[in-house]
């Protein structure tokens, strides 16, 4: 920093995880920060939703709009009428939730089911294991056969990737599973290209040839697992010639690649999300969950399954502390999923009804849910209503915040006090503001703040200022994080054994303490008593009426380093080259509709219509197409993204929603792309 400004950005040499290396979508910050479209006053609409404009006005008068539309929902519809509507756009624990919390809950807003990315997955193997608990993913390095399950490692977790290379280095196998052929992929040794939706199917056949060929762990299943035998009965038809048609696998191949992982030195498994987003993603994900237990891989470090780390900073920090859910004082608010927002918004309850009370006032911050939300025109819609009052919080002019009553301008990353959470390794970082606040921005803390001051709130809870809330999510108990050390070294590992095998000896979080094949948390959860492949309600083999109309199966994708979500795509410095996205399609389905390399096409369905030229290419397979997801709307035709064609339906446990099953036809565009939206269908 010279002079309060900011100048450099780099990554941390020591840091023991990153070792300096910051990632792509990150390392622009400073830039971002003095763009010259940042936010930097509070605004006030003036025109209609949705065309952006607006006029700026001081907080005083901000505040007093907003004061005055919360109170009048309250007034008028109770205050379930409220709904917050927040994600990770912010990842700190303090920016992300905390003082935001106490004042909803204080007020007994609806609450929001925050089940768009990470839920379902968690809940898919937290139904055998208890709690979601892994290996740390760094501690791949020990295995000798690695599984890239359903996750473009090289392109969204770059930090894991030197990990994976040290252990290729001393003889270990890299096998990417995915429907298309990522970087992540054409690194790999080698590419499992299964249809998509077939993973059960695969994890079944797998658990056959496993099984049957003897190469189970006898001991650790009869030590530490329940049902078992009744696995194994369940499996004993599922081979991998039943499982070739459905996954488009050589029977042989999938014998080769369960015998190759199962006779590896601790074989593991990588996960993230992307398997989730399905009707069937909670069932994938316990399914895939079953592999490392039956070859007793947990035995070993480096052994198991690897997923999210997220569950262990919840047992490490006070977040009941943080967000104080005492302050609802016995009140039990309806939870509104934020995967159903557009029909929400549309006044349309969970079960079809109508809801009641209406949302009246919607309150978005670290987020942007008309673009991130599934069935996207609904979602705007609802947005365009006249007698919703919405208030945002961001930096930047998101597609969101144009359908706004009143935008606040919130601080970005190097302006705020915060603690940092991660989800790929076990090290929580201390977040010091580098530079002042640029122009009249303010954290999502004090913005919140001054909304409770302005309601006439007098909470005590509603006061507290950062550092008390660092304190409070950072604990004062004998196992609390050191404070000291975060301050002196901006990260502190949490207080974790240097080897973590969490299930050497068993102990798994289930009431008999052991791993469930068959577990009352599944029934609860309304799963299969064993993981059934059933081919999705919205997929070529599960609905073959409506796939006659619209015979393509659709994924969207994370596609460029810098520009993976929302959160970073209003700024030009992290636009992939070429300035649009594309639709990918391989050229026997290209040329079966007339279009080549480069023209223009409309992907449409019922839910909606995209306008995006055509990318010949190999990385997807036959009847499957791929757009990239995570671009601003508001830049491209039509002003609709990818989530105008995407599923709301919620998947099997969880509350996630089903992004990833969707049937589409694609036709030649007309020569004038559309200016205006399509209607909802």
């Amino acid at each position: 920093m010279s002079g309060g400004v900011a100048v450099e950005l780099r990554g941390a040499p020591e840091h023991p995880y990153a070792t300096g290396e910051l990632c792509p979508k990150v390392n622009r910050l400073i830039e971002r920060s003095y763009d010259p479209q940042r936010l930097l006053t509070p605004l006030r609409r003036v025109g209609p939703k949705g065309t952006g404009s607006f006029e700026a006005c001081s907080w005083d008068e901000a505040l007093a709009l907003v004061a005055a539309g919360l109170n009048g929902s309250i007034a008028q519809h109770r205050p379930e009428s409220i709904l917050p509507y927040s994600f990770a756009g912010t990842q700190g624990a303090l920016q992300m939730s905390s003082m935001d919390a106490r004042l909803f809950n204080h007020l007994g807003a609806s609450r929001l089911g925050r089940q768009l990315c990470g839920s379902t997955a968690g809940y898919g193997v937290a139904a055998s294991m208890g709690l979601p608990l892994g290996i740390e993913p760094s501690d791949l390095r020990h295995s000798g056969h690695i599984l890239l399950w359903g996750t473009n490692t090289k392109m969204t977790n770059r930090h894991l990737w030197p990990y994976l290379e040290e252990a290729r280095a001393a003889g270990a196998i890299i096998t990417a599973i995915d429907p298309i052929r990522t970087i992540t992929a054409e690194a790999a040794d080698d590419h499992v290209q299964l249809k998509p939706g077939t993973d059960v199917a695969l994890a079944l056949a797998m658990l056959h040839v496993i099984i049957g060929g003897g190469l189970h762990d006898a001991e650790y299943l009869v030590d530490h697992s329940v049902g078992f035998e009744e696995l194994a009965a369940h499996v004993g038809t599922c081979s991998p010639q039943w499982a070739e048609p459905i996954c488009g696998i050589d029977a042989a191949r999938i014998e080769s690649l369960a015998r190759s992982w199962a006779g590896a030195r601790a074989p593991s498994i990588r996960v993230l999300i992307g398997m989730e987003h399905r009707a069937e993603g909670a069932s994938i994900f316990r399914a895939v969950s079953f592999l490392p237990t039956v070859v007793g891989a947990w035995r070993h470090r480096g052994g198991g399954l690897a997923r999210s780390t997220a569950v262990y900073f919840d047992d490490a920090l006070d977040f009941d502390a943080l967000r104080r859910p005492d302050l609802l004082a016995g009140r039990t608010p309806r939870t509104i999923n934020m995967s159903s927002l557009g029909a929400a918004l549309c006044g349309e309850g969970p079960d079809g009804s109508v809801l009641d009370p209406p949302v009246t006032s919607l309150v978005v911050y670290n987020c942007n849910p008309a673009a991130i939300t599934p069935d996207q025109n609904r979602v705007i819609t609802g947005l365009e209503r006249d007698d919703l009052f919405t208030v945002v919080l961001d930096s930047f002019m998101t597609d969101s915040a144009r359908y706004a009553d009143v935008v606040l301008p919130a601080t970005t990353q190097i302006e705020h006090l915060d603690v940092v959470p991660a989800w790929g390794h076990l090290y929580l970082g201390l977040n010091r503001p580098a530079i002042a606040p640029v122009g009249e921005s303010l954290p999502n803390t004090e913005i919140f703040r001054r909304i409770a001051a302005a309601m006439g709130l007098d909470e005590p809870a509603l006061l507290d200022d950062d550092e008390t809330l660092l304190a409070a999510v950072l604990g004062d108990g004998p196992d609390s994080i050191g404070r000291d050390d975060l301050e002196r070294d901006t990260w502190v590992r949490l207080p974790l054994p240097d080897e973590l095998v969490p299930y050497a000896n068993g102990g798994f979080a289930t009431g008999s303490g052991r791993f469930e094949f068959v577990s009352p948390m599944a029934s609860l959860l309304g799963l299969d008593r064993l993981p059934v492949y059933r081919p999705a309600p919205e997929s070529v083999a599960g609905n073959p009426e409506l796939a006659r109309r619209f015979p393509l199966q659709l994924i969207t994708l994370k596609t460029h380093v810098k520009y993976l979500n929302t959160s970073y795509s209003l700024f030009d410095r992290h636009r992939p080259a070429g300035g649009e996205p594309t639709v990918e399609m391989t050229a026997v389905d290209a040329a079966a509709r007339d279009l080549g390399d480069g023209d223009r096409a409309r992907i449409f369905n019922d839910r909606g219509e995209l306008t995006m030229r055509v990318r010949v290419s190999e990385r997807v397979q036959p009847g499957l197409v791929a757009i990239p997801f995570g671009w601003d709307a508001g830049s491209l035709p039509g002003q609709r993204s990818a989530n105008a064609l995407t599923n709301a339906t919620i998947g099997d446990a969880g509350g996630g929603s089903a992004f990833h099953d969707n049937l589409v036809q694609i036709e030649p565009a007309s020569t004038t792309p559309p200016t205006t939206a399509p209607p909802v269908l």
